[in-house]
């Protein structure tokens, strides 16, 4: 449902830029960083660039049409935008349409493939692949690709240029009740016979060993993605393309078909409403302590803290046949650009307070529990799970999921696949019958 929002002006706690045109002015960010914001180690410390001006003057009113496609975090960050935007350029609105990616994302942008793309498009990294080979996204200016870490460029960039700004990420594993492994004595399980042991510990003392929200399909497609870049995807990168030239099969794959097996194993060891169960009422559970670990993304930090600020939580690699799984890293929030907007002057504007308003940044990162893919710019929220990922960092173990999304794409491809696997674990089609249908959609399971 679209949405006009009415401009509000910020106080003064704001930095803003007195200019009518995009940039100009102020730090090398365009906004006053906190002094002990620590540069991130991939950038050695170096700041962005900021020219003189990063676009012409916006001196007519102009309205910006924007299609969101929003994870389960990102509800309202809509509203932090425009209140920063209108702060510094006051004569430019944003009409928000925001959708939610799993379910309406590609629907919405194949409809506007009609009939004209919206200015602005929010999505995730992976669409960049889907939709910039069509020609119908425009290059994002360097300007504000600088302001942000380099490895935000490398799966957005096509042929030499790129058409995606990735502005923060997520973080996807296994999470644990630390608590409850350390009154318990488990240690993180770094194989299939370690995960077994803590499961039959758990049974034995009546701790439900996941949490899971198997009534959302788009939480079985995401673990599915997750098996399989462990067990699938790690050991043979083209994969995706060898099942397009027929030359690997789920039904003959063993290696896929243990990452959909993994999906019985949390089914055969979560509570038994696990298909009425919603996301929220899941994460509660966890939190709780009536179920030791979740199978999940970053996107259930929100609820962990919303629900208990002083949970403590960690964070490992589902373990995979071979003992050698990495912690999976999602760039998350996308901004693309249509090719044929007549606003391009008004887009870089929108370009510039999202990579230039620290602020704003801090904001939408504490709010969305989310990494920063901004140079010099860190949330300030408490997350415990933090320890875990330096760790898997420190010693090169976390592997860019976007590798698995743009060979088996999600829309038409791992999303139908899920809706298979759900009617397998539920008794209404057999194991045999989800390989086939996966099968039987090669054609739809890339973006090209």
């Amino acid at each position: 449902m679209k949405k006009k929002l009415i401009s509000l002006m910020l106080g003064t706690t704001m930095v803003v830029s007195a200019l009518t045109g995009c940039g100009g002015g102020g730090d090398a960010a365009g906004g006053s960083a906190p002094a002990e914001t620590p540069a991130p180690a991939e950038n050695g410390g170096e700041t962005a660039d900021a020219t003189e001006n990063a676009g012409s003057d916006v001196s007519e009113p102009v309205t910006l049409t924007v299609l969101a496609g929003q994870s389960t975090t990102d509800a309202g960050i809509e509203d932090m935008i425009d209140e920063a935007l209108a702060a510094q350029y006051p004569n430019i609105t944003l009409e928000w349409e925001c959708v939610d990616w799993g379910n309406d994302f590609q629907p919405k942008m194949q409809q506007y493939m009609q009939s004209g793309l919206p200015d602005i498009m929010i999505g995730k990294a992976q669409d960049v692949a889907t939709y910039a080979p069509q020609g119908i996204l425009g290059e994002i200016d360097a300007m504000y690709l600088d302001r942000g870490l380099d490895a935000a460029r490398e799966n957005v960039t096509i042929d030499g240029k790129t058409y995606g700004l990735v502005y923060n990420a997520l973080y996807q594993g296994v999470y644990y009740n630390k608590t409850m492994f350390a009154e318990n004595g488990w240690e993180i399980p770094r194989t299939q016979e370690d995960l077994q042991a803590i499961i039959d510990d758990c049974k034995a003392k009546g701790i439900t060993p996941f949490a899971s929200h198997m009534v959302d399909t788009w939480s079985i497609g995401n673990v599915t993605m997750q098996f399989m870049m462990n067990d699938v995807f790690n050991h043979d990168p083209a994969w995706g393309d060898k099942f397009r030239a027929g030359e690997v099969s789920f039904s003959d794959d063993q290696a896929a078909q243990t990452a959909y097996q993994y999906n019985q194993l949390i089914f055969d060891n979560t509570y038994p409403e696990t298909f009425s169960t919603e996301q929220t009422d899941c994460d509660a559970k966890m939190v709780l302590g009536e179920a030791a670990m979740k199978v999940s993304g970053s996107w259930s930090i929100q609820n962990f803290l919303d629900i208990d600020e002083s949970f403590d939580f960690g964070i490992f690699p589902f373990p995979n046949q071979t003992g050698d799984s990495k912690l999976i890293f999602e760039p998350n929030i996308t901004i693309m650009t249509s090719a044929d907007s007549e606003h391009q002057d008004a887009i870089n504007c929108v370009l510039d307070v999202l990579t230039g308003n620290q602020e704003l940044a801090v904001e939408i990162y504490d709010y969305t529990k989310t990494a920063s893919m901004l140079k010099d710019v860190s949330p300030t929220f408490t997350n415990p799970s933090q320890a875990d990922i330096d760790k898997y960092a420190a010693d090169g173990m976390i592997v860019d999921v976007t590798l698995g999304n743009n060979q088996l794409v999600w829309g038409g491809f791992q999303e139908e696949n899920a809706k298979d696997i759900a009617a397998w674990l539920q008794g209404d089609a057999s194991f045999e019958d989800a390989l086939k249908a996966s099968d039987g959609r090669v054609g739809t399971s890339s973006a090209n």
